[in-house]
């Protein structure tokens, strides 16, 4: 396990600040400008940090999409053929599993932080991979956050199509496997949307983020965790301007695959 900054190996430093120091500063601000003005300067804040291309930002927001994207790409993995085995199948044991499917789309993201950092930490099942408080713990923890959403949003879209779809493939010698591709291909607007929210949901996640990643300046800060920390400090504008670029992410991200949804429709 790589030690962290803060000493021992597999303990993170507090991602707090000590009670002195910018946040002082921040707060006094804070106290003296209304809520609209904090909006205001929160906005003019990230209308400026983007212009001039503010390399700690940029490596933030850079961080976070890397993080979310690498999260929703292994959940779709996961989610898009589990949410077509269930829209397909009758077997012994399907309402059980579609109700552990419900159970996940409303998962407690710090429940998952608990469990992902049980099994990571330095005596855990999978503590000699090193991985705790490293990126690739924080894509783990949002990939178990985002699969379920992927799972039954691809399961309600492939139950719309008409069943006969499904029985013509069978007629015509389809397989399990090349019957589930065309029918998500069938519903891949749709299946796309599901995505979509999957990756919502990832790049929102903090609770496990936080957990799991401990919010290391230049390792594994990204933008929730920053306004998390940010908020904290009683820096409400520069908060604010972050969660605006998280805005701007998350709408670009669905745009595309809107668009992409729109292209194969």
């Amino acid at each position: 396990m790589r030690a962290s900054p803060g000493g021992a190996a597999g303990v993170a430093p507090s991602p707090y600040p000590s009670p002195r120091g910018r946040g002082d500063a921040a707060g006094t601000r804070a106290d003296k400008l209304p809520a609209v003005d904090l909006l205001w300067e929160g906005l003019r804040q990230a209308a400026g940090l983007l212009a001039r291309g503010d390399p700690e930002v940029a490596a933030i927001a850079l961080l976070s999409l890397q993080v979310s994207l690498a999260a929703t790409g292994l959940a779709g993995l996961i989610g898009v053929p589990l949410g077509a085995l269930l829209a397909m199948h009758r077997f012994r044991g399907r309402g059980f599993a579609n109700a552990l499917v419900n159970t996940g789309m409303g998962l407690p993201p710090v429940v998952v932080g608990l469990v992902v950092t049980l099994f990571l930490w330095r005596t855990g099942p999978f503590g000699f991979l090193g991985l705790l408080y490293t990126p690739g713990a924080m894509a783990a923890a949002q990939t178990i956050v985002a699969a379920p959403l992927i799972v039954g949003f691809t399961r309600g879209a492939i139950e719309l199509i008409d069943p006969d779809v499904l029985h013509a493939l069978r007629a015509d010698g389809a397989g399990g496997v090349v019957a589930g591709r065309e029918l998500v291909f069938a519903a891949w607007p749709q299946v796309l949307v599901a995505v979509a929210a999957g990756f919502g949901r990832a790049i929102a996640e903090v609770g496990a983020s936080l957990m799991v990643g401990g919010n290391l300046a230049g390792q594994t800060r990204v933008l929730t965790t920053t306004i998390t920390l940010e908020t904290s400090r009683g820096d409400f504008a520069r908060a604010i301007a972050l969660g605006a670029i998280l805005l701007v992410l998350a709408f670009v991200v669905n745009a595309g695959l809107a668009w992409r949804g729109r292209v194969a429709a």
